[in-house]
């Protein structure tokens, strides 16, 4: 079932800490206003949104939550890992100029990438390489603050000790929850005690499953690019963890082009231009758009704020519902084969295939 989203609604939120966790992350901290703290409630694995103008442009990115969901009290801050990625239009901005008391547009939490605290005690284990370890730890938070009988255990890939994002955090951990928590380290470029050298592979999996937890595992969360998620997801289910137990979020970079992406789908595309119909919250606005063109595109030109966030097909943010004509995605890693057939679309992989086409960003 789909969880219902909060749309369009930014909120300013005032920057609270801004933690250098490697020369190239940073950990940015929003304090949250009495009047806002139910909206901030958040699920452990969730993102926010954060919208700010650079350079004269709008800018909106997808950040996972680093910190963990208060049970009982209010929420009264949130945390964010940022990585600064080369020619990035925010990453950089933020490693760089964020300060203390700068007040930036947030979307309240979203994301479908959760871990759903359980009664009963679980043995989980996280994969995460790189900044993937944002939401993992939120997660391993979760977990680990359940009980003393719930257990989490951490693969964790970089380059090297000092790539690790959150370091502090995790070491934090291991001396909090001494018998729940788990660790190994992978490093790519640097052979280290304690550690495994190279990348997170079925050889890393497998090490682990044999040599640190004789527990079996009630489910898995991993977090990263794809490779080592296809990777890790066939190696867990070859040791016999089933497939709706082991759960991923990717790691992707926004593409600045979609001119390769309407070609992928061109075969099936219509033919000239399309009369496009956009309801977001309660509104229907009429556009009309090139069938070359992606259907959130179209949708951001004619600004209609319809809810978006990295444009790549790796948030779950510009999900709307097909309820008249139909649209093929270039990419999909979130939908099931359930809500596709329900009429459901990331907007920002969608090529109309119709003459016209009506879609819903709030019956979702």
């Amino acid at each position: 079932m789909l969880e219902i989203f909060v749309m369009t609604h930014f909120y300013p939120l005032s920057v609270s800490q801004v933690e250098n966790l490697t020369t190239q992350s940073v950990a940015i901290s929003f304090e949250i206003p009495t009047d806002l703290q139910s909206n901030f409630a958040f699920k452990a694995g969730q993102y926010i949104t954060i919208k700010h103008t650079i350079h004269g442009k709008e800018v909106r990115r997808a950040y996972s939550i680093s910190s963990a969901p208060v049970v009982s009290g209010p929420q009264n801050s949130v945390t964010v890992g940022i990585k600064e990625v080369a020619g990035g239009a925010f990453s950089p901005y933020a490693n760089r100029y964020i300060q203390k008391g700068d007040v930036l547009e947030v979307m309240p939490p979203q994301g479908r990438f959760l871990y759903e605290p359980t009664s009963a005690p679980v043995h989980i284990l996280g994969v995460a390489a790189g900044s993937g370890i944002t939401p993992i730890l939120s997660i391993a938070k979760s977990v680990l603050a359940s009980g003393p009988e719930y257990s989490f255990t951490l693969i964790y890939g970089n380059k090297s000790p000092q790539d690790v994002m959150f370091s502090s955090e995790i070491e934090a951990l291991q001396i909090a929850y001494p018998n729940q928590f788990k660790i190994q380290w992978v490093y790519s470029q640097a052979k280290e005690d304690q550690a495994l050298f190279g990348r997170i592979d079925t050889a890393a999996i497998n090490y682990v499953l044999k040599n640190t937890d004789t527990a079996p595992f009630d489910g898995a969360y991993l977090c990263g690019p794809e490779g080592m998620i296809k990777t890790a997801t066939e190696a867990l289910e070859k040791s016999g963890l089933a497939t709706d137990q082991i759960y991923y979020e990717l790691f992707t970079v926004a593409t600045e082009s979609t001119s390769e992406a309407g070609e992928a789908t061109e075969g099936a595309l219509a033919a000239g231009n399309i009369a496009v119909e956009v309801t977001v919250d309660g509104e229907t606005t009429s556009l009309e758009m090139n069938a070359k063109t992606i259907l959130l595109d179209a949708i951001i030109k004619a600004d209609i704020d319809a809810p978006y966030s990295c444009q790549g097909g790796v948030c779950s943010s510009c999900i709307c519902k097909v309820t008249k004509g139909s649209a093929a995605m270039i990419k999909n890693q979130i939908l099931t084969d359930s809500e596709i057939a329900d009429g459901l679309v990331l907007s920002c992989q969608a090529m109309v295939t119709s003459a016209e086409i009506a879609v819903d960003f709030d019956d979702v």
